[in-house]
C-alpha cells in the first residue's frame, strides 16, 4: 500500500509540475520562440481550458477501462507530451504539445485517487487524498522552483525533458507496484447520469465557491505583497516558497480533521480561512504580519482540499473518477472566475478590497458546504 501510494505521489508530482513550470520559464519560451508574452501567456490558459473540458470528457469515455493500464497509458502520453514541448520547433507545437498533456492530467489525478482510496480504510481516505495532494505542493514549493532554475541555467527545454523522465520513472513504479483496481464498467453516459444527483452537485458546489476566494488572493499576490504590503519585487519567490509550505502542512492536517469528523473539519475550516483572509486586509500593510499570514492563508486554503475530494467521493459511488475530473475543472473554473472577478474588484474598488471580498466569496461557500451537509442529515434521517 505505502509503496503504491509513493508511486502515484511521485506521477502526480510529476505532472503537476509540467503544470505549474512554464510561469517561471515564459520570458524564456517568448524569446525563444519570438512571440510576445501574453502569447506564451496563453501556453497557461491553454493548459487550463485542456484540464476544464478534456478531463471530464476523457474520463467518461475511458469509464469501461481497468485502471491500471488506463493511468500507465496516460502516463506515456505525458511522458510524450513533455518530451514534445521540449523539442517543439515552433510556438503552435508547443501549444499543441500542452493542451495534449493537459487532457491526460486531470483523468490520472482522477484515477489515481480511486485506486488509492479504494485500497485505504474507510476512516482514513480524506487523508489517503491529502497525500495525493501532497504530490502536488512539493510540485509547487520544489517542481517549480527546480524546473526553473534548470531553465535559467541551461534552456526552457531543460525542465520539460525532467518532467518527462520522472512521469517515465512513475511509469515504471506503477507497473511493478500499483495493484489491479477494477473501473466502474459502464458507458460514458451511465457515468454522467451521476451528476443528476443533488448531492454530487452539491459537493463540487463546494469546491468551486470554497476555493474562489483563496485563489483570489493567490492569483493578485504579487501585487498585494509589493503594492500594498511594501515588500520587493525579489521577495515575492520567497513568499510563494512560505505559502507552498503552508500549503503542505494545511494538506496534512486537513486530512487528519476531515478523517475524524468531515462535517466538522470542512465547515470549521473554511470559516477559519474567511476570517483569515480578513486578518489579511486588517494587517494588509504591516510587512511582518502578511508573512505570517501568507503562511496561514496557505495552509487554510489547502487544508480543505482533502475533505472536498472525500466528500465527492462519497456521494459519487457509482462513477467516483468522474465526478473527481469534474471537481477538479470546478476547481480550474473557480481559479479563472478568481482572475476575472479579482480584476473588476481592483478596477471598482481597489487592490486591496481583494481581501474581503475574498472572504465573502469563502463565505458563501460555508453556506453552499451547510446546504449540502443539511441535506445528507435529511437524506439519512429518513
Amino acid at each position: 500500500m505505502r509503496a503504491s501510494l509513493a508511486a502515484l505521489v511521485l506521477c502526480v508530482f510529476g505532472i503537476t509540475t509540467g503544470e505549474f513550470v512554464i510561469a517561471g520559464i515564459l520570458p524564456d519560451v517568448a524569446a525563444d520562440l519570438d512571440v510576445s508574452i501574453p502569447a506564451a501567456g496563453l501556453l497557461v490558459t491553454a493548459y487550463a481550458v485542456g484540464m476544464i473540458f478534456g478531463g471530464p470528457i476523457l474520463t467518461a469515455l475511458t469509464a469501461r477501462y481497468p485502471r491500471k493500464p488506463l493511468i500507465s497509458v496516460l502516463l506515456v502520453i505525458a511522458v510524450a507530451g513533455n518530451i514534445a514541448s521540449a523539442m517543439a520547433p515552433s510556438y503552435e507545437i508547443l501549444f499543441v504539445a500542452r493542451v495534449v498533456t493537459a487532457l491526460v492530467t486531470s483523468t490520472f489525478f482522477a484515477n489515481a485517487i480511486v485506486i488509492a482510496t479504494s485500497t485505504s480504510p474507510p476512516d482514513k481516505q480524506a487523508s489517503t487524498v491529502s497525500k495525493l495532494v501532497f504530490g502536488m505542493n512539493i510540485a509547487m514549493v520544489l517542481g517549480a522552483p527546480i524546473g526553473t532554475l534548470l531553465g535559467d541555467q541551461f534552456d526552457w527545454r531543460t525542465p520539460f525533458f525532467a518532467i518527462a523522465a520522472v512521469c517515465a520513472l512513475g511509469l515504471v513504479l506503477v507497473v511493478r507496484l500499483v495493484p489491479e483496481v477494477a473501473n466502474s464498467g459502464g458507458s460514458a453516459w451511465s457515468e454522467l447520469r451521476v451528476f443528476g444527483d443533488r448531492n454530487v452537485q452539491l459537493a463540487i458546489a463546494v469546491t468551486a465557491t470554497g476555493s474562489a476566494g483563496v485563489l483570489m488572493v493567490f492569483v493578485y499576490f504579487a501585487s498585494l505583497l509589493t503594492d500594498i504590503a511594501g515588500f520587493a519585487s525579489g521577495a515575492v519567490a520567497v513568499m510563494l516558497l512560505v505559502y507552498g509550505l503552508g500549503a503542505t502542512v494545511g494538506n496534512v492536517i486537513g486530512g487528519r480533521l476531515s478523517d475524524r469528523s468531515p462535517k466538522r473539519a470542512q465547515l470549521g475550516l473554511l470559516t477559519l480561512l474567511a476570517c483569515a483572509l480578513l486578518l489579511m486586509w486588517a494587517v494588509s500593510d504591516s510587512t511582518v504580519l502578511i508573512a505570517v499570514m501568507v503562511f496561514l492563508v496557505g495552509a487554510l486554503g489547502f487544508s480543505v482540499i482533502p475533505g472536498m475530494q472525500a466528500r465527492v467521493l462519497s456521494t459519487a459511488a457509482q462513477a467516483p473518477t468522474l465526478a473527481i475530473a469534474v471537481n477538479a475543472s470546478a476547481y480550474q473554473l473557480a481559479a479563472a472566475f478568481a482572475g476575472w472577478f479579482g480584476g473588476h474588484v481592483i478596477d471598482t474598488a481597489g487592490l486591496r478590497a481583494v481581501y474581503p471580498v475574498a472572504a465573502a466569496i469563502t463565505v458563501l461557500g460555508i453556506a453552499v458546504s451547510v446546504a449540502a451537509w443539511s441535506r445528507e442529515t435529511v437524506r439519512l434521517a429518513s
